[in-house]
């Protein structure tokens, strides 16, 4: 700074677009600038040129502008580790596609991209080094596309690279066609970019439109309308208007101070791979004092043998507790704030390499976006996977200290000395006095449609509103604004969806009879993007659901429609209803306790007495322990989540055969339950009913807490088979003989994720992401008794 306050007191420096002595200074020492920084990279002024610009972003769009203008536009195909400006430059392409490492090199082996035979010239863009990881990806992938058939340019980010590393570009015939790099991420200052073109691609910029100051020989504007653009150099057509003189000027001082401070960038690249080994090893060597590591790190092992290209000096990582679960990133940038650490959290604008590296799928990461996640935000650990990663990126001025300090900074507050974690004691059988355990899992995506039933051995996300994915969707009825229901239309209970995760498809199936004519399924995006629905203003009235005013979001497609209503025979759109929201867009919770739960349960057999350890005083309604807690819920009916045992259907059935022996069995599922609980061990005892009086249960080895609500209220669409759509009269005749109280039918209850009364003390990975399974065991915990 001291040296360019004395340039800029020492001359006067004038607009280049001027024959006065201070302008043609300003020209004179801007060329000079543009030949030692082309020197810098060892460049060939006769093989290249350099446009400056004000950032690399800058420069990609000079590319992309310039070959949107070509008669046939242009293909883009970008590396999956691209930083989001080159992502965006898919958008002004006639076809782009995201490449992998594997994908790139089955490209380079002949394998098309693009398959429609055009002759329209195509962009390969890649990262020299991932912003996000510091991965190196190979310099000669320019080279080898150039011997393709069809006309291809690569772009090269080199924005990463060059802060540490030396960019050589000595061979013009291997070096990409445009190389863009930030100056200000080597120097620091001043702020200004460069694009790097290669002189034999030039022609790309040809049918580039906007002109402006200083880039044209001639402007006819009068009577006629043309121009004739500079032409000795490209850099005189692209640099559009007064350039940043001063910011030039400086970038003189920057070039000499740098050498000075640092020597060759050879240099700064060894002292920078010391230091990155060092922070990779000093960060991978703090475990928890339970022996469990304190960082999951993303970026590649420098002492790796696999690691040919080497990696650059960022180390992406993020951090767990001795529990397993994952640190909160804004948290940890608060705390390195506040102790003068200097990093980058969050998804560091490499959307593509953030996912790749967390295991985030496309409908994942709009589900989170959907949730309310947003690039800056605070919501940083979303169904159980972080949205983002710390960055710690290390440079010329960087010391061993710096290295060490951080690494200490990390142990001191975030690694838990203690040789045992804290985790919830696993429940087994054999030390399971009730032997309970989940006998199924059921979600109905679509309100009133057929369950999905989870299938043995998969984890099942709990919400605080309910199982994931549950009472999502609903149909709406096109004329009242209604949410259908099986009562009035129980071929509903044949629509049965599927979850496809991998396709990021819900998938919807009729078991009914289809005429010839008409599609049997219809595939549902899981992603909530809103070109999907209607706009908000759409529908100038709102649904209904249970009595509850609703804002859903009405899905457009016509295509989406047209099944559910040729299915059902009624004109009807689907919606969905997401969580979150405000008003409208938010429902609560109406379970509560009834007073058949309050009063003393009936004396007991004595075999079975252990269950029920007693029974328990009324509660007065308006007490403490009574009111209400606001609970959000989706489109379920009253609550988060409803169980039923399968003793209590069992003993529903013996009573429907007293009275009507030839009556069919009733099956669980006419109940709708999400889960349904039954003894784990045949012949285990386990009174009707029991669950009643049930306080709570707890799930699984990490005993996943569970509130009970009440009781659930029962209507005739119990009635309804869940397998053909017949109605009878039962179970609800037989219910209503036997568990009617007060004039209401009941039969099962609702629950909610408790998750402990201390939920954020000795928080686990199991807490932050907790999920119930098929074969889980079932603890059951019984009301205060006398």
């Amino acid at each position: 700074m001291d040296r360019f306050a004395r340039d800029m007191t020492s001359n006067l420096f004038g607009n280049p677009h001027s024959a006065s002595a201070s302008s043609q200074l300003s020209t004179a020492r801007i060329e000079d600038i543009r030949l030692r920084v082309l020197r810098f990279f060892n460049a060939d002024p006769a093989e290249f040129d350099l446009v400056f610009v004000a950032n690399a972003t800058a420069g990609i769009k000079l590319v992309a502008d310039a070959l949107r203008a070509a008669p046939d536009g242009f293909d883009y195909v970008y590396h999956q580790a691209s930083h989001t400006s080159l992502v965006g430059v898919r958008e002004e392409a006639r076809n782009s596609l995201c490449l992998g490492d594997r994908q790139v090199e089955d490209w380079l082996s002949e394998v098309r991209p693009f398959d429609d035979g055009g002759n329209r010239p195509v962009v390969f863009a890649y990262p020299a080094q991932s912003n996000m990881d510091g991965r190196r990806y190979p310099l000669t992938w320019a080279e080898r596309l150039r011997c393709g058939a069809r006309k291809t340019y690569t772009l090269l980010d080199a924005a990463a690279l060059v802060c540490s590393s030396p960019l050589d570009l000595s061979r013009a015939d291997a070096a990409p066609d445009f190389t863009v790099v930030s100056l200000y991420k080597i120097f620091g200052f001043p702020d200004l970019g460069a694009l790097i073109v290669r002189r034999d691609a030039e022609e790309a910029f040809t049918s580039r439109r906007y002109f402006g100051g200083g880039t044209v020989d001639m402007v006819v504007c009068l009577k006629e309308q043309w121009h004739a653009p500079k032409s000795q150099f490209l850099h005189d057509r692209l640099e559009d208007g007064t350039l940043p003189v001063h910011s030039i000027i400086a970038l003189d001082a920057a070039l000499d101070v740098h050498q000075h401070l640092f020597g060759s960038m050879l240099d700064v690249a060894a002292h920078t791979s010391f230091l990155s080994r060092r922070l990779h090893r000093g960060l991978r060597s703090l475990r928890h004092g339970n022996g469990e590591p304190v960082c999951v790190l993303y970026s590649p092992d420098p002492d790796s043998t696999d690691n040919r290209l080497g990696s650059g000096p960022v180390v992406a990582f993020n951090i767990r507790n001795s529990l397993g679960a994952w640190v909160s990133l804004t948290e940890v940038e608060k705390l390195a704030t506040l102790k003068s650490f200097h990093i980058r959290t969050g998804g560091v604008c490499n959307p593509g390499g953030i996912a790749s590296a967390l295991g985030l799928e496309p409908w994942e990461m709009k589900q989170n976006f959907s949730s309310g996640f947003r690039c800056g935000g605070e919501a940083d650990i979303m169904a159980g996977k972080p949205t983002g990663v710390i960055r710690a990126s290390l440079g010329a001025m960087s010391t061993i200290s710096d290295v060490d300090s951080f690494v200490d900074f990390v142990g001191e507050f975030y690694r838990d000395p203690s040789p045992a974690s804290h985790r919830t004691e696993p429940v087994s059988q054999l030390h399971n006095p009730s032997r309970l355990h989940v006998h199924s899992i059921s979600i109905y995506p679509i309100k009133s449609c057929g369950r999905f039933q989870i299938p043995a051995g998969i984890d099942w996300e709990v919400k605080p509103e309910g199982l994931a994915w549950d009472r999502e969707w609903c149909l709406i009825h096109q004329g009242t604004g209604q949410a259908l229901s099986q009562k009035r239309h129980p071929k509903m209970a044949l629509i049965r969806p599927s979850l496809d995760f991998d396709r990021g498809e819900l998938r919807v199936t009729y078991t009914g009879e289809v005429p010839a004519h008409l599609r049997r399924e219809i595939a549902i995006p899981l992603s909530k993007n809103p070109s999907l629905f209607h706009s908000p203003t759409f529908h100038s009235r709102s649904s209904r659901v249970c009595g509850d005013e609703i804002q859903a979001q009405t899905y457009s497609s016509a295509e989406i429609n047209s099944f559910f209503s040729d299915m059902l025979g009624v004109p009807c759109s689907l919606a969905r209803f997401p969580a979150g929201g405000q008003g409208k867009s938010m429902r609560h919770s109406k379970a509560h306790l009834q007073k058949h739960q309050l009063s003393p349960p009936p004396p007991l057999p004595p075999a079975v007495r252990p269950l029920l350890p007693g029974s328990f005083p009324p509660s007065p309604p308006d007490s403490d322990s009574e009111k209400a807690v606001s609970r959000r819920i989706l489109l379920s009916n009253e609550s988060p989540i409803l169980a039923i045992t399968l003793p209590s259907v069992d003993a529903l059935n013996q009573d429907i055969q007293r009275s009507k022996p030839d009556s069919k069995h009733i099956s669980s599922a006419v109940f709708r339950a999400n889960i349904v609980i039954a003894p784990a061990v045949p012949g285990a005892p386990l009174i009707p009913y029991a669950e009643d009086s049930w306080s709570g249960i707890r799930i699984g080895q990490q005993q996943h807490e569970f509130e009970m609500l009440g009781a659930c209220r029962r209507c005739h669409m119990v009635c309804i088979n869940q397998e053909t759509a017949g109605k009878s009269e039962e179970p609800f005749v037989t219910l209503s003989k036997t568990r009617r109280f007060d004039g209401k039918v009941f039969f099962g209850v609702h629950m909610c994720y408790h998750g402990g009364k201390n939920a954020q003390e000795g928080l686990t990975r199991e807490k932050q992401f907790p999920t119930v399974r098929v074969g889980d065991v079932v603890v059951p915990e019984w009301r205060q008794g006398e």
